[in-house]
């Protein structure tokens, strides 16, 4: 396991201090799941619960809630005598997250036509995003665009439901995706299905859009089993 040390993510929390509703362990946990969305979590990080407790001004026992439901959502796991872990999804994970993601996405995606411009507007924002990091060579913001990519397309189905599960669904994927390795290796053969994607939906080619969607689906669900295989 990696042991706890000075991780710059711990340092960004005190931003979100403000925010939160300090007798609700969910904004806590909804903080520590945004950092694993944004790929600063690392797999097998130990958590300090006294750091990040007063680093996010709340109690411990707040925290310890947090910890507690991101543990049931698969993100965290608690080893006895040792503490809390962000946890290493595995092969039987993968598979199960994109059984799900072909569900909820395949559906989201076919209601292009009729959604609201705001997740429209997302979906296009965030391959702009992908390619502007691809251009500065920042791999990780490109990883970040791939999942605000997914997050819109969800997004379309208008249920605020769907949302909260499908970002629970790829938090567990971004761990997965950084046991991946070199990110620039995994992220750079997906940024051009996204656009592609997109490109698609803007010509109205939404029934040839949600086929290759699924594709990708199947190759990159491949890719991480074959990796995670082998690890």
């Amino acid at each position: 396991m990696t042991t706890a040390r000075s991780h710059d993510w711990q340092g960004t929390l005190a931003d979100d201090r403000l925010s939160l509703d300090r007798t609700r362990a969910e904004r806590v946990a909804d903080v520590l799941r945004g950092r694993m969305l944004e790929g600063k979590l690392e797999p097998g990080l130990q958590l300090n619960e006294k750091a990040i407790a007063e680093t996010l001004d709340v109690s411990r026992n707040t925290l310890r809630e947090a910890f507690r439901l991101l543990t049931h959502e698969r993100l965290l796991v608690h080893e006895h005598s040792r503490g809390v872990f962000v946890r290493k999804p595995d092969v039987a994970d993968v598979a199960d997250i994109y059984a799900a993601r072909r569900v909820i996405e395949g559906g989201a995606v076919r209601r292009w036509r009729e959604a609201a411009e705001e997740p429209r507007r997302a979906v296009r924002d965030a391959v702009r995003f992908g390619l502007d990091g691809a251009a500065r060579e920042d791999w990780v913001d490109v990883g970040t665009a791939n999942i605000r990519f997914h997050l819109g397309i969800t997004a379309l189905a208008g249920s605020a439901r769907l949302d909260e599960e499908v970002a629970r669904l790829l938090a567990e994927l971004r761990l997965a995706f950084y046991r991946m390795g070199n990110p620039r290796e995994f992220y750079q053969d997906y940024l051009p299905l996204n656009r592609d994607i997109l490109d698609l939906l803007d010509a109205d080619a939404v029934v040839e859009a949600e086929q290759a969607l699924l594709r990708y689906f199947d190759l990159a669900e491949s890719h991480l089993v074959t990796r995670l295989s082998g690890a």
